[in-house]
This record gives structure tokens, sequence and C-alpha cells, in this order.
């Protein structure tokens, strides 16, 4: 029996309009991301890479085509029930972490549960078991401010990681960090995907990065290439 994508982008194109100007950031693009692949997205600059990240993750809606989650067509969905289909199927991880100051490690991981309404107790107990898994069990009292770029990066993953989500969008997730963080985050990663069974997307410029996933989408002026064209 096929096995079926947990993601598939059908013609998908993006257009942005610049003062009076079309800027083609997508043009037709379609894909299929299947359970348990680990995918890099590459690209020189402007190749659109993380605008068909954000499309690929119900982030942001195309201008032309289909988006299916799990079989279910979500391009006619409104913003609350694109949130509900993010919430529980993708969980993200930014170059920036966007961790919030003021919140503990322990704190930030527990907000995503917070939204969808977990209790406090399992809240906390879940938040706890993730920070563990990415080896920062003596770092969940402190703030943002007080950790390393990497230990951010793990805590950024461990909040992504909540609420069980079946896919991780990780945009340049080694962008912030020296080679040694960087390093141990990409393992990170790697061993969600070998072990848990998580699909993995990932966006990155640098080629050594992307040919760390199992499979590797080129893009180039906003179209999948083949070949060494990047």
């Amino acid at each position: 029996m096929e096995k079926k994508p947990i993601i598939e982008v059908q013609n998908v194109s993006k257009i942005y309009k610049m003062d009076e100007v079309d800027v083609v950031a997508l043009d037709g693009v379609s894909l299929k991301i299947y359970p348990g692949e680990f995918v890099s997205i590459m690209g020189p600059s402007g190749s659109g890479k993380t605008t068909l990240l954000d499309v690929l993750s119900v982030l942001m809606r195309p201008t032309q085509g289909k988006i299916i989650i799990n079989g279910k067509d979500v391009s006619t969905l409104n913003d609350n029930e694109l949130a509900i289909i993010r919430g529980k199927t993708i969980g993200f991880v930014f170059q920036t972490f966007n961790l919030i100051p003021k919140l503990s490690a322990l704190e930030n991981v527990m907000m995503p549960m917070w939204f969808r309404g977990v209790p406090l107790k399992e809240r906390k107990a879940r938040a706890e078991e993730v920070l563990r898994e990415v080896g920062l069990e003596d770092r969940m009292t402190h703030k943002p401010s007080e950790l390393s770029g990497g230990q951010r990066q793990r805590v950024a993953i461990a909040r992504a990681l909540a609420n069980e989500p079946e896919v991780i969008v990780a945009d340049e997730p080694t962008g912030n960090l020296d080679s040694k963080a960087g390093k141990q985050v990409l393992g990170i990663l790697k061993e969600l995907n070998e072990k848990q069974g998580k699909t993995i997307l990932m966006v990155t410029h640098n080629k050594t990065i992307g040919n760390l996933a199992k499979r590797r989408i080129k893009l180039f002026d906003g179209k999948i290439c083949r070949g060494d064209k990047i």
C-alpha cells in the first residue's frame, strides 16, 4: 500500500505586491512530504525558501494552488481552523529563537500547551520531559538571557515538541549559532527524525547542512530545480 503524504502542495504560487510591481516568490510549486522524512529546502537568498516553508506549514496562504495536510485540503479553512491544524500537526523552530524573555525555559516550553488548554500539571510534566530530551534538565528555571545561543535554540526545539506534532519545521535553525552549538542542534533534529520518526522540514542556504537531510529540495527563482544549479 502506497504511503500517503503528510503535506502536499499542488501548483502553489505566491505573489507579493511591492508598490505597483508583482514579485513572484513561488511559481507553480508542487511537491509531497511523507511521514518520517528529513527534508531540506535549499537555495540562494531570495529563491523562495522561507516562503515555501511558510506556505507548507500554513503560516501563510498561497496566492493560488492547494495545500493538503493529512488528506485535508486546508486552502479553504479560516484562520482559527488553520491555527488548530498548525497547533496539532506542526512544531516551529526559528533562526531567532522567538523565546519570551520574561519567561523561564520551562514556562516558554509550556506556552504552546496553554494555548491548547492542557491542564497545568500536565503542561509542566511534558515541558520537563522535552527539556530533558534536549539536554537542558539543569537549565529549566533559567530565562533566555541566562542561556547561550545553543541552549536557547534547544529550548525552542523543546517548545516545538511540546504538543507532540508530527512535523518539525526549522527555518535556518543554526543561522545564529557557532559551529559547535550548530552541530548539537542538527544532532537533535537528526535524532528526532531517526528515533522518534518525526518529519523534519529544514530551510538552509548552507549546502553542507542541507546535505545532512535524506532528501533535498532545491529552489531557484521560486521554482523547484534539478541538478547543481545552486
